[in-house]
């Protein structure tokens, strides 16, 4: 089961974090904030998002965990005709998805325990700029020798066009979700 995150609200419920990462610059490319754990808004959303982010030309290796959410044929469906080889994790094997794991608990780590959030507006709003205005952009990280994501990003696409590497080796994206229940 994939790493929860609860962000507690007694009036709203609960909601749920799905993001995608490419592991090639440990770039949310795709996410999707959701009431239910269906696979339509979680895992097919996010899924969407991350090809709309980042159009495949190569093949690439999808892997998550073993969650009905990926497993479902209505995720299935989304990767048929793509290159896009599915890998699930080995059973009771959460380091599998380690990179995956290690975002959600940076998240928690940086954001969420610091606030209390009062609607799901609110914690829609912060998941949002954590994302988009920090961790993609601001936040560094050692595996991308102290880059951030976009930086890392632009690295890999300038060394693609002048040469430097002969092909962007194929991506793997490592998905994942939370539950979350807003304060």
């Amino acid at each position: 089961m994939g790493a929860r995150f609860n962000l507690h609200q007694d009036r709203e419920g609960w909601l749920y974090l799905t993001v995608v990462l490419d592991l090639a610059d440990r770039k949310v490319v795709g996410k999707a904030l959701s009431e239910t754990l269906e696979a339509e808004a979680t895992s097919v959303a996010a899924w969407q998002m991350a090809v709309r982010n980042r159009p495949l030309f190569h093949s690439l290796l999808f892997h998550s965990d073993r969650g009905v959410q990926y497993a479902c044929s209505a995720f299935r469906e989304q990767l048929e005709g793509m290159p896009v080889q599915q890998s699930m994790s080995r059973k009771e094997k959460c380091w599998d998805n380690a990179v995956a794991e290690s975002f959600f608990k940076t998240m928690k780590t940086e954001m969420a325990y610091h606030h209390k959030f009062a609607t799901r507006k609110v914690a829609r709003l912060a998941v949002f700029e954590y994302i988009e205005s920090f961790y993609n952009r601001k936040r560094r990280h050692s595996a991308l020798s102290y880059r951030t994501p976009c930086q890392y990003e632009n690295l890999l696409y300038r060394n693609a066009t002048y040469g430097c590497l002969k092909k962007v080796s194929s991506r793997t994206l490592q998905f994942q979700y939370i539950e979350a229940k807003a304060y």
